[in-house]
């Protein structure tokens, strides 16, 4: 859950400061499995996307300097979980990170990029 406001007239309504709730998933991909014969240990995954995405929880995002000068559209909010999970060494991965948020079943999009943290 945030807050947020999209700074342009092209956003209408939602230029205001507004509310959302988004389900975020993290999908990985890859060619290779590990000795555990996974891509990733999911676990390990979660405990980072909890620990990426709590302080943005119920946080009004024009308030944070991530996003100072931003229109933090669901785009750029997808993006920069991305970033900020694909500076995690400790994940040890190489492939392919998609960050998915769903704002509702007609509402959702998603930034997908290639990572290396080994």
């Amino acid at each position: 859950m945030i807050a947020h406001s999209l700074d342009h007239p092209g956003f209408g309504i939602a230029s205001g400061l507004h509310g959302a709730t988004y389900v975020v998933d993290a999908i990985f991909s890859g060619n290779e499995l590990n000795d555990m014969n996974v891509l990733i240990d999911i676990g390990l995954a979660a405990k980072i996307l909890k620990e990426v995405l709590e302080p943005l929880h119920y946080k009004n995002l024009d308030e944070l300097p991530a996003f100072k000068n931003k229109i933090s559209t669901t785009e750029y909010i997808a993006y920069y979980i991305h970033t900020e999970v694909a500076k995690r060494k400790e994940l040890n991965f190489k492939g392919s990170l998609k960050i998915e948020l769903g704002e509702s079943h007609i509402a959702w999009a998603s930034y997908e990029n290639e990572i290396d943290t080994l």
